[in-house]
């Protein structure tokens, strides 16, 4: 390989994509291996290429191509599919939707490295098909093989990125309040809820409307297990009043309470709990009546099947805030990251 004056470069093979950027384009002009022309010559020229790289690479060297190809290999996801190499880069493009989850410190690590560059979506992000999760590079046009060969030994011993599916939930709905059991007042959390589950696989089993009685409310919950919930979302009875019994209710059912409040707002009532491996939500009066709340936010996670854990919850304080922007763009925003 050699660097020479685009006049001496008349018949030989390019080793690099050249790059053009002007109004209306921006990409490969010439792409590697195009052999060069006179008439190539005022175009490079104007692209202000005055020296270009031809002939072969050194044994110790790989070409940004080959090792955007050979990281892309060694991050497999499945349900996604990767794209390129084109100005040097492949990206990583959704199949399906699901959750995204990337292991951030193996990703500081490889960027660590030298010349490599990965970019992705962040960890926990809910994506569609389509989307663009990653995109791996190298900076200069090549770099010395050790450094693809010690990324490739990272990624064989640990997942750098993962697209998990939803999984099918069979959802059991318990609302409580005796001002809703009474008729005093119309529920409006079940459409709500219904709305947002109908983004997800699996089916509603049915909704529960509670009086304000412990024992009713636990007696509700079971008779969605046993008719085959493995999902069970509860809302009303979620705040500090003493006549609130939902928190106490999920307590006797016998699960095990992983948070009662997240530092998070909306939300920040949330209650989260396991039934052995059935996940309990307790859903805040905000979820009624803003468009994002902390449920957004937990229901994906949920349906990936991610179990949480308090230290989980608690990270959840970084991004915990909502902007409540005019028009919400969840999850293209800076709401509910961890």
């Amino acid at each position: 390989m050699e660097k020479i004056k685009v006049e001496d470069a008349v018949g030989k093979a390019l080793c690099h994509d050249l790059t053009a950027m002007y109004p209306g384009f921006k990409g490969a002009l010439f792409k590697r291996g195009h052999i060069i022309e006179e008439k190539d010559i005022p175009t490079l020229l104007d692209i202000g290429k005055k020296t270009v790289y031809v002939g072969d690479f050194p044994d110790n060297l790989l070409h940004e191509e080959d090792c955007a190809l050979r990281l892309s290999a060694a991050a497999k996801v499945e349900g996604a599919h990767y794209e390129g190499p084109s100005e040097g880069k492949v990206l990583l493009i959704a199949d399906q939707k699901g959750m995204l989850r990337v292991d951030t410190d193996l990703l500081k690590e490889i960027n660590s490295i030298g010349d490599i560059t990965i970019s992705t979506l962040p960890d926990h992000y809910r994506v569609e098909p389509g989307n663009r999760l990653a995109s791996m590079r190298i900076v200069p046009l090549f770099t010395e093989k050790q450094q693809i060969e010690e990324a490739e030994r990272l990624c064989s011993e640990r997942k750098l990125l993962d697209l998990l599916p939803y999984k099918d939930r069979t959802v059991g709905i318990i609302v409580t309040g005796s001002e809703i059991y009474h008729g005093r007042i119309k529920d409006r959390f079940e459409g709500v809820v219904r709305k947002k589950l109908s983004y997800y696989p699996g089916k509603i089993l049915g909704v529960t409307i509670c009086d304000d009685d412990t024992d009713m409310i636990i007696g509700a919950a079971k008779t969605h297990i046993n008719n085959g919930a493995d999902f069970l979302i509860f809302t009303g009875g979620m705040s500090v009043d003493p006549d609130d019994l939902t928190p106490g209710a999920v307590k006797k059912l016998g699960a095990e309470i992983i948070s009662y409040g997240v530092p998070s707002q909306p939300g920040n009532m949330t209650l989260v709990a396991y039934l052995n491996d059935i996940p309990v939500l307790g859903v805040p009066g905000a979820a009624i009546s803003l468009p994002t709340t902390m449920f957004d936010v937990l229901l994906p996670q949920i349906y990936a099947g991610i179990r949480f854990t308090k230290q989980d919850l608690i990270r959840l304080g970084d991004g915990g805030l909502c902007q409540m922007c005019k028009e919400c763009h969840y999850p293209n925003c800076t709401f509910g990251r961890y």
